[in-house]
């Protein structure tokens, strides 16, 4: 996998050494989750300083539209379907569904008996999916006060990912918790990760036949359902440098090209076509991890933070030094459209 290594350069000193779009008014505290519209260029972003902040995005320009407090780190956002709602959840226990577009005030739709790390929206059911440190995953009729279904979960939710009908729940201990959301109250497969250390984030193909895996290791693993399908299941190295090896945060499918994107606590993100097995574009890294990022509806924007994370502890942490920052990336298409593997002859 030589093609899918490699490193990318630091730019020592120069917090955004991919030119990227600085978003104004970034929040006081770490980034935890951003998500844009699926209707529009608005971007929401969570953080621990208790926020739920919203920009609109215009060309060259961002413009702070309105934000919204929980009582604690919020840690998690999601749209719904028809771009009109947001809704957020995190330490305080809650799901907060806020009506943005409309001026109305947040509302509490959801609970559970520890702090909510992932939600999502499944259009196809009309309902809300929330995962927690509960060692549950909740689906939400947000008209109602209780969960339609509760399903246990073996171990704390640390990953969640939809692409209906497929669902994937990553653990504590490594497991994998699949479900066909054609019978959701079913686990259709447990395995456990193909990667030797703790899941980070997940994401599922966009045509539901697989999903990733990132791990605190520096490395992805590319896992397909089908078991006829499991020789191309495959694992490679990333968001490393020499002997230092960072966790990968987030991975994002381009909503178009169905390439994706991969980010670290090294600082970096790259763009990977998993189909040819190829690095498409390493940028340069920032002198902050990365601990979350979105393509927007029609991938023409890349969002990602940078700010510390905490995976290097208290001691590495400058309350005086530490900034946040939001950028906006306008990937070319080069770096983002797959393109034939040298020597391979056409893609089929």
């Amino acid at each position: 996998m030589a093609s899918f290594g490699g490193l990318n350069t630091a730019a020592a000193g120069n917090v955004n050494p991919n030119k990227s779009m600085e978003v104004t008014a970034a929040p006081s505290d770490s980034v935890s989750s951003l998500s844009f519209s699926p209707k529009g260029n608005y971007l929401v972003a969570t953080s621990w300083d208790n926020q739920v902040r919203c920009w609109e995005i215009m060309a060259g320009s961002s413009q702070p539209k309105a934000s919204i407090a929980h009582d604690h780190p919020v840690l998690c956002s999601t749209w719904k379907d028809d771009g009109t709602t947001v809704f957020s959840g995190g330490c305080d226990k809650q799901v907060k569904m806020w009506p943005l577009m409309s001026g109305g005030q947040p509302t509490t739709v959801a609970a559970h008996d520890a702090p909510i790390k992932e939600i999502a929206w499944i259009q196809q059911m009309n309902l809300l999916v929330t995962g927690s440190w509960d060692k549950t995953i909740r689906y939400w009729d947000t008209r109602q006060a209780q969960p339609v279904h509760t399903q246990q979960l073996p171990e704390r939710c640390f990953a969640l990912t939809v692409q209906y009908p497929l669902m994937v729940v990553g653990t504590a201990d490594r497991q994998l918790q699949i479900f066909n959301l054609q019978n959701p109250q079913t686990v259709f497969k447990t395995i456990t990760s193909p990667l030797k250390y703790q899941t980070r984030c997940l994401a599922a193909f966009p045509d539901q036949q697989g999903f990733l895996v990132g791990s605190i290791e520096g490395r992805v693993g590319v896992h397909h359902l089908d078991d006829a399908q499991q020789s191309k299941n495959f694992t490679f190295k990333c968001h490393r440098e020499g002997n230092e090896i960072y966790s990968v945060n987030s991975m994002n499918f381009h909503p178009v090209h169905h390439t994706f994107a991969t980010a670290g606590s090294d600082g970096a993100f790259n763009f990977w076509d998993k189909d040819s097995k190829q690095r498409l574009k390493a940028m340069a890294r920032c002198p902050s991890p990365i601990p979350c990022s979105t393509f927007n509806h029609d991938g023409s924007i890349y969002a990602y933070a940078v700010c510390y994370d905490w995976s290097k502890g208290a001691e590495n942490h400058n309350p005086a030094t530490a900034k946040t920052y939001i950028y906006l990336h306008s990937p070319q298409e080069s770096e983002v459209k797959a393109k034939p593997r040298l020597g391979a002859g056409s893609r089929k």
